[in-house]
């Protein structure tokens, strides 16, 4: 299940030999995870809510992709935004934001949300974009109410709403290392910094966290132990999405039964893949499957000033590290 409360609708201006071409897309953080999920072959169920113009032709756009999708038809209109990639690089042109849910269709989609995440195997929680849409307690609550009654929660979200999805002890947590700094979590990108971050997330809830750190190697807590996720080098054609393509793929492999340090394989293959593509959430399921076979887990040392809940030595932690 995929909590998508507000999605976009896009509207991309691109070449064709001598004149425009015009293409419509669902949009947003939700979508764009789902769409990747799809994409590894696991059926995803779409929780959102669908008001206005652009909420009816997004009705559409969106059960064209092969969501199961169950909306609350709403009187809040969903925002769209336009941008021209005709000269190469992505220029946005205008936008409209979305409408502010009303308590009755906030009440309605936490219910759809919640019986719909019940019987899924895995619950994604997609961000929005602003607390005028949707407050961050919307989010602690789901994941208190999904957590304490079996589901998995991921989550890829920051500010205020990672405050929040921690209170309800999720399974997983993603989130960049620049939003960690704009946070005040991290004072800056040093490793030492991100990991004592990584620590207090795991202290507030967090069961296991990556942190993505752009070109470098991300970081992953798994299991009390730190990673480097190391993987090779591809360079990328437009570099957005990468963080929702990769917690897309945990929660696919993480659906399908597999273990955590493969889901952070093939989400890490899901997010480099979707970066060499133009377009949110794509990439073959082939060409990541072969990619995650080269993602190596690279156990780090315990920074000196480093206080874990349960991580030792560095000579335990080494002798803890699953064989690669």
């Amino acid at each position: 299940m995929v909590f998508a409360p507000a999605p976009k609708l896009t509207i991309t201006i691109e070449q064709r030999g001598d004149v425009p071409d015009i293409h419509l897309h669902a949009g947003g953080q939700g979508v764009w995870q789902a769409r990747m999920i799809i994409g590894l072959g696991v059926p995803v169920v779409l929780c959102t809510t669908l008001g206005g113009e652009t909420g009816r032709v997004l009705a559409s756009l969106l059960a064209s992709e092969g969501v199961e999708l169950h909306a609350v038809d709403g009187a809040s209109r969903n925002g769209a935004y336009v941008h021209d990639r005709r000269g190469g690089s992505r220029v946005d042109l205008a936008e409209t934001p979305n409408d502010p849910l009303s308590r009755h269709e906030l009440d309605e989609l936490y219910g759809l949300t919640l019986a719909h995440g019940l019987g899924a195997d895995v619950c994604l929680l997609g961000g929005v974009a602003g607390h005028h849409v949707v407050p961050p307690d919307t989010y602690r609550r789901l994941a208190k109410d999904l957590g304490r009654n079996g589901r998995p929660v991921l989550a890829d979200l920051a500010g205020d709403y990672l405050s929040a999805v921690l209170q309800g002890a999720p399974r997983f947590v993603k989130v960049s290392h620049d939003e960690l700094i704009a946070d005040g979590r991290a004072e800056n990108d040093s490793g030492r910094e991100l990991i004592h971050a990584m620590l207090a997330m795991r202290a507030a809830g967090a069961e296991s966290i990556v942190v993505s750190r752009a070109a470098r190697p991300a970081l992953a807590l798994l299991d009390d132990v730190i990673f480097e996720v190391v993987m090779p080098e591809l360079e990328a054609a437009d570099p957005r999405g990468a963080g929702d393509s990769m917690i897309a793929g945990c929660a696919a492999v993480l659906a399908q039964g597999h273990d955590m340090a493969a889901a952070v394989r093939t989400g890490a293959a899901a997010g480099a893949l979707n970066v060499t593509r133009h377009g949110l959430g794509t990439g073959r399921a082939d060409g990541i499957s072969t990619l995650a076979e080269r993602v190596e887990l690279v156990a780090v040392k315990e920074p000196p000033s480093a206080k874990p809940r349960q991580l030792t030595t560095p000579d335990d932690l080494a002798a803890r590290v699953r064989p690669q």
